[in-house]
């Protein structure tokens, strides 16, 4: 599992990929930063199992045990670091990833993907220079200028040539990290891969808009002071959009073309992931 470039999971690639463009584009309003999640509130996001349904839906196969992947310190930061440049290269983990504290924020931001905002505090990549530009339009309104799609290109073409098969490999053998940084996120006793899962199904669930880019318009600023980066206040005009998660919001963005490659990448990370505990 160390001599290609892959990922380091399929809940990897979802958090990191999708906060990877997140990070390259316009921001939503400032969120207040927390530690863990808010419990689901929205239609958007997925709903706590039934009763009737089993405690864990998508059991992986046996992972190590935690102590097996964790150094004796007990700080994780050393061992995903390796793991990512093993499997990512040392140049893709220097230009994208954030790697301290890595098993807690990819945690947090797989399970704010399916969410109404994400704080980018918490992402696990690094910003990109760059910035969101829009086109045309008239009063409030405007395109999103066609030119955005190529910023996002290098993270799209990262993702899709992940290898699957073995990113999922991978993402066992770290699992028990995964699973201890999501319980103390504030899920103690819920199964990570559940909502690893879950996530995937509602980001493959993304509504295609109407062809065109869609119309975008400033937010408000309330105050005497001016807003110095309005393209960090863009959101889209059309109210159920804008009411989508956080993820969805992202996969409309890019654009049709890279939307339809992630959905796919995607839909292949899922078929692998569920396969494992087979």
């Amino acid at each position: 599992m160390k001599k290609t470039w892959i990922a380091a999971g399929a809940a990897v690639i979802t958090a990191l990929g999708l906060g990877g463009l997140y990070m390259w584009q316009y921001r939503m309003r400032p969120v207040q930063v927390a530690e863990a999640p808010s419990a689901p509130a929205s239609a958007a996001e997925p709903a706590s199992p039934a009763a009737s349904e089993p405690a864990i839906r998508h059991p992986l196969e046996a992972a190590p045990a935690a102590s097996e992947v964790a150094p004796a310190q007990g700080d994780a930061t050393p061992n995903w670091r390796n793991a990512l440049i093993d499997n990512f290269g040392q140049a893709a983990v220097l230009r994208f990833v954030q790697t301290d504290d890595f098993a807690r924020r990819f945690v947090v931001t797989v399970d704010n993907l399916a969410r109404g905002h994400a704080a980018p505090a918490l992402w696990p990549v690094n910003t990109t220079p760059g910035r969101f530009s829009v086109s045309g339009g008239s009063g409030e309104l405007r395109n999103i200028s066609p030119d955005n799609a190529a910023r996002y290109t290098p993270m799209v073409q990262w993702m899709i040539s992940v290898d699957a098969k073995r990113a999922a490999a991978l993402y066992v053998r770290m699992y028990p990290q995964l699973q201890r940084a999501y319980e103390e996120a504030g899920y103690p006793g819920r199964y990570l891969n559940d909502r690893v899962v879950e996530v995937i199904d509602h980001l493959l669930a993304t509504p295609d808009p109407a062809p065109g880019a869609p119309l975008v318009q400033l937010t408000e600023v309330k105050g005497s002071v001016p807003s110095t980066q309005p393209w960090l206040r863009y959101e889209f005009a059309d109210p159920q959009l804008q009411s989508l998660s956080s993820g969805q919001r992202i996969l409309l963005r890019v654009g049709p073309q890279h939307r339809q490659m992630l959905k796919a990448k995607l839909a292949e990370l899922r078929r692998q992931l569920v396969a494992t505990g087979r």
